[in-house]
């Protein structure tokens, strides 16, 4: 047998290799597949003020990795950088990531980086990964736990106390779609998830996008469904930022057939009333409607409060992911050392 030919690295080609790589991270991510229509999407939808860089490898006139890496725009700090290295399933072994990666990592430490940031699974295949992170001084600093339910499992019936008091207590259960004619919707909208992910225990500060960037991250984006995304409304309310609206529950597809929870959350004012249950009861009670479906989330272990209402609801435990961190000196760039919650150590 002839060896292989050497790995030479690039740019990404944008759209040209946008069917390729999709193909390239669902080979590696089978249970989250993309497809060349998404990253377009993503790609037009990034905010230009925040650094970037996307680079392949090929090899044998074929793309057999990615890596990207840039600015941090849900927790953003200048000297903060999320990014990953991915390698084609057949193509792992043979020095493909650890190019990929010293060719990002100097980019980044070229640039200053103090905190480079990546997630991982706990599944089996996301193995060689975590010894790839743990080889070069990462280390897990937080825990995502994902939780999964298809409509056909779930007793939707048993929910009807709880709708009909949620509406005696004066909340409409409006879908996103329903309030296409409110001109402030999309600003309420944002305003309201702003003040919800304050209160969202992740682990870190997070950063506010600009309306703009926002409305074509969530709302413009075409995995983004308007009919089973519902707003919870108080029409006797008039936030001045967030009118009636108190509460939202958001669903996104995936090309796998799946549904994904973006974002469910109440105000403060409203909580304890069982209204965060109510609107994901409605979203689940639409998808059924429309066919059914597998629908996931994502929480992190302090939310115990949404956790027992996923529970109660009927969903149940999938595979965790980790945020893993490397910390430089920003003069040296040696490793520093990471802190841990204690819950991690």
């Amino acid at each position: 047998m002839t060896d292989p030919q050497p790995v030479t690295l690039r740019d990404l080609r944008k759209p040209d290799d946008f069917a390729e790589v999709a193909a390239l991270l669902s080979a590696a991510d089978p249970e989250w597949p993309l497809t060349a229509e998404m990253m377009a999407t993503w790609d037009e939808a990034h905010d230009p003020a925040l650094y970037r860089r996307e680079r392949v490898a090929e090899q044998e006139g074929r793309i057999v990795g990615v890596s990207h890496v840039g600015h941090d725009d849900f927790a953003f700090e200048d000297w903060r950088y999320f990014g990953r290295v991915v390698v084609h399933p057949d193509a792992r072994r043979r020095g493909v990531g650890a190019a990929l990666y010293e060719d990002a990592f100097a980019a980044l430490r070229e640039r200053g980086a103090q905190d480079l940031r990546t997630m991982l699974s706990d599944q089996d295949e996301d193995a060689p990964g975590r010894a790839f992170l743990a080889a070069r001084g990462y280390v897990r600093t937080w825990d995502r736990y994902e939780s999964r339910l298809h409509t056909a499992d779930a007793d939707l019936g048993a929910f009807d106390d709880l709708m009909a008091a949620v509406e005696a207590d004066g909340v409409q259960l409006r879908s996103v779609a329903e309030l296409a004619g409110d001109p402030e919707r999309n600003r309420r909208l944002w305003e309201l998830d702003w003040r919800l992910f304050q209160d969202v225990p992740m682990g870190q500060a997070l950063t506010r996008r600009s309306f703009e960037s926002w409305v074509k991250q969530e709302l413009d984006d075409p995995t983004f469904s308007h009919e089973l995304s519902f707003v919870a409304v108080r029409p006797d309310v008039n936030d001045p930022e967030t009118g009636p609206y108190v509460g939202y529950s958001t669903l996104m597809s995936n090309p796998a057939g799946f549904f994904v929870i973006g974002m469910t959350g109440v105000r403060r004012e409203d909580r304890g009333r069982g209204v965060a249950k109510a609107l994901k009861v409605a979203a689940m009670r639409a998808l059924a409607a429309a066919g059914g479906g597998e629908i996931r989330t994502f929480n992190d272990p302090p939310n115990k409060a949404m956790l027992g209402m996923n529970r109660a609801l009927g969903f149940r435990r999938g595979p965790t992911r980790s945020r893993y961190e490397l910390h430089l000196d920003p003069v040296t760039g040696e490793h520093r050392p990471v802190p841990v919650p204690p819950e991690m150590a």
